[in-house]
């Protein structure tokens, strides 16, 4: 996401108000079993992504964390193990290693795809900085004092390196809530001194949790719908989750607004999560999120990462089936 298409994902695409029930699986088995059933979710002929000649990020992936304001360690916790997921082999099935396999299959213009490898890097604090109320711009600036030579953190790495900038739950951006979740986007060098890929990811549990924590928090017009219990017993985290993997895929297919997109709009294109937001299991649809697994506690999850960890996460456009696809239908 670029700029404002998550209110389509989150209250627009919900609208419908299709079935309220949610299909849980207490077997991981079954619920693998639906999935290689259910190669094809979402499939549009219509929907054409092109690749527009920009680079995309094949060179390892070293994610710089970017703590804005007040976080506990527990939370930080999670989103930690959510991104060290990715390139994680050996978790249960479905996995987040298998959801991310959709994204490697975009390239560039030479034949290398997308990365495999996604790692921390590095992490920075900053306690409120720019205050509690940021802009679009003001990001870039905390971006800037996180670095090395600005006598932040963090080093400058313009080959694969993702600045994500993560706000405490007390932290109000720009569009937040009524328009954005999160998105990304490059510093402009005449504000920090680089072009960097970066992504901004707010903590909605005090704020909106009903916008961006859905579906573990839902609009009070949608009377005929249950949250889901989240899987980490943090609501505003775990919608977090979500929009993280939404805009690193983003990131790295898309990392200058140039390379793979539907449509002629670069200024807000229709990027490969942007086409599947809301789709987190087979028979997804309006204010149904799909078939999904339960643990022993009743939370729901589509994927497993390190540490035991369980996640929900969006599935994303597959452009060698042209549809929305999750972890194990990537083949």
């Amino acid at each position: 996401m670029v700029s404002s298409r998550w209110e389509k994902g989150v209250l627009v695409l919900f609208l419908l108000l299709l079935p309220p029930l949610v299909s849980c699986f207490d077997s991981e088995k079954d619920f693998q079993d639906l999935m290689n059933s259910s190669k094809i979710l979402v499939s549009s002929p219509t929907v054409d992504v092109e690749y527009h000649m920009g680079p995309v990020l094949t060179s390892a992936i070293e994610v710089y964390m970017i703590w804005y304001g007040r976080w506990d360690i527990a939370q930080q916790g999670i989103i930690k193990d959510f991104v060290e997921s990715i390139s994680a082999t050996g978790n249960n099935k479905p996995s987040v290693q298998q959801w991310w396999t959709t994204v490697e299959l975009y390239g560039d213009q030479t034949g290398a795809n997308i990365s495999a490898s996604v790692h921390i890097a590095g992490e920075h604090q900053d306690n409120y900085s720019q205050g509690k109320s940021l802009t679009r711009l003001s990001i870039q600036q905390v971006i800037k004092s996180s670095l090395l030579e600005n006598h932040g953190t963090l080093p400058v790495n313009a080959k694969g390196g993702v600045y994500m900038v993560f706000t405490a739950d007390d932290v109000m951006m720009q569009d937040f809530c009524r328009a954005v979740c999160g998105f990304h986007y490059f510093t402009f060098p005449a504000l920090v001194g680089y072009t960097l890929p970066y992504a901004w990811v707010g903590n909605s549990g005090q704020l909106c949790p009903q916008t961006c924590a859905y579906p573990f928090a839902v609009p009070t017009f949608m009377t005929s719908v249950l949250p889901l219990k989240s899987p980490n017993d943090n609501i505003g985290v775990d919608g977090m989750v979500s929009v993280i993997g939404h805009e690193l895929a983003e990131i790295a297919s898309n990392p200058l607004i140039n390379a793979w997109y539907a449509g002629q709009n670069s200024i807000a294109p229709n990027e490969i999560a942007d086409l599947c937001e809301g789709i987190y299991g087979p028979g997804a649809g309006g204010s149904y999120p799909g078939s999904i697994l339960q643990d022993s506690a009743g939370a729901s999850y589509n994927v497993n990462g390190v540490n035991g960890r369980h996640f929900l996460v969006q599935w994303l456009w597959n452009p060698s089936l042209k549809a929305c696809s999750g972890s194990s239908t990537t083949k």
